[in-house]
């Protein structure tokens, strides 16, 4: 979802991306309101009418945007980075670069997207009454927000995972039990608990005729049902994981080739024979980069014969490289936060091995289906 997202803005250094089925939800609101307006001030045109309505779902957007950097701000106060924000069909979504290291801080980030839209619904109702009879049009749009983030703000508390209220849920059981692992699962049972309460109410609410109504509320169950399944999973992964460090899961047979090499003898002579996709550049047994199959895509086939690997390889001062102590885990992180499918182990400028993506879910598969999870 979130690489299918359009780039608007930058915040704080935080990308915030509209999905496309964002434009689902703004007309559906738009077209809501529209009725609405109608039914509550029949003397109203048409044009104003879709105008109040189109403004309060812009408006209506702008403030889960700001529930969402609510959490992102706290998060960055606290040493945790933050990727993205992306609007789509159910809200908004954060994407922070780890998980909290202690409950406090998880409380913190996830209590924040519930007070800013209570402080919203605070704002927007103390306009909608100072604007009264005088203003209507002001009114009937303040109103409207005032009642939707004080809805948004209940809703994020219902203590089901990875709502806020969930998060909530999972910190104070993590301070209870010491155990993030054990919190995370405990929270995620009471998000499918929720999840499948929503879909059996949505669907109750449909066959008493209210279709549109019911059966939103019966995919929002669904999606809160999916996700808490994902969140559990993600601990068993991470059980499964535990203890291991890079020096555990590196391959140490790294395929190498020469700086002085071109890229058309790579291509030939090791690309198109092995389908190997990433290679170590070295020269005088010392690391100085790598060069992978999406690099070599992006040079002109033209200028492969006369392009050097060590003139379009990354250099190693730019490479995220990781020590052979690294936890397995933490290198999850580094390769998620920098969008890269290997990273090399080092001691020094000496290679001692690589990790991928792929490997590590060769290892992780295996300790699964074997058992073998780490305490």
């Amino acid at each position: 979802m979130i690489m299918q997202s359009v780039h608007v803005i930058t915040i704080r250094g935080i990308k915030v991306g509209v999905h496309y089925s964002w434009l689902i939800v703004f007309f559906l609101v738009s077209f809501s309101l529209t009725g609405q307006f109608e039914v509550q001030h029949p003397g109203w045109s048409v044009s104003e009418r879709i105008t109040l309505a189109v403004a309060t779902s812009l408006l209506f957007f702008g403030c889960i945007l700001l529930h969402e950097l609510a959490h992102s701000v706290v998060a960055q106060a606290k040493g945790i980075p933050v990727r993205s924000i992306t609007l789509f069909i159910f809200g908004g979504l954060a994407q922070i670069g780890r998980e909290p290291d202690r409950p406090s801080t998880e409380f913190q980030i996830a209590i924040a997207g519930p007070i800013a839209s209570f402080l919203l619904a605070l704002g927007f109702g103390v306009v909608a009454g100072l604007a009264g009879e005088q203003a209507l049009h002001l009114a009937a749009l303040a109103e409207w927000l005032a009642t939707i983030n004080f809805i948004i703000a209940m809703f994020n508390l219902v203590p089901g995972f990875p709502l806020d209220g969930g998060r909530i849920f999972r910190a104070v059981l993590w301070a209870v039990t010491d155990s993030f692992t054990k919190a995370t699962r405990i929270a995620s049972r009471s998000g499918q608990f929720v999840g499948y309460g929503l879909i059996m109410g949505g669907t109750a609410i449909a066959f008493t005729g209210n279709w549109v109504n019911g059966l939103w509320i019966a995919f929002i169950g669904w999606f809160l049902l999916d996700a808490a399944q994902q969140s559990g999973l993600q601990v068993v992964m991470r059980s499964a994981l535990s203890g291991l460090v890079a020096q555990d899961v590196m391959t140490r047979d790294c395929a190498t080739v020469s700086g002085r090499v071109s890229l058309a003898e790579l291509v030939e002579d090791h690309i198109l024979k092995t389908g190997q996709r990433c290679y170590v550049v070295s020269d005088n047994g010392r690391l100085d980069g790598l060069i992978t199959l999406h690099q070599v895509k992006t040079i002109p086939r033209d200028r492969w014969e006369h392009t050097t690997l060590s003139s379009a390889m990354t250099p190693l001062a730019q490479l995220r490289v990781v020590a052979p102590e690294t936890p397995i885990l933490t290198i999850l992180e580094v390769m998620e936060a920098g969008d890269v499918n290997q990273v090399p182990v080092v001691t020094g400028n000496r290679l001692l091995g690589m990790i991928s993506r792929d490997h590590v879910l060769g290892v992780l598969y295996a300790r699964m289906e074997l058992g073998s999870q780490a305490t």
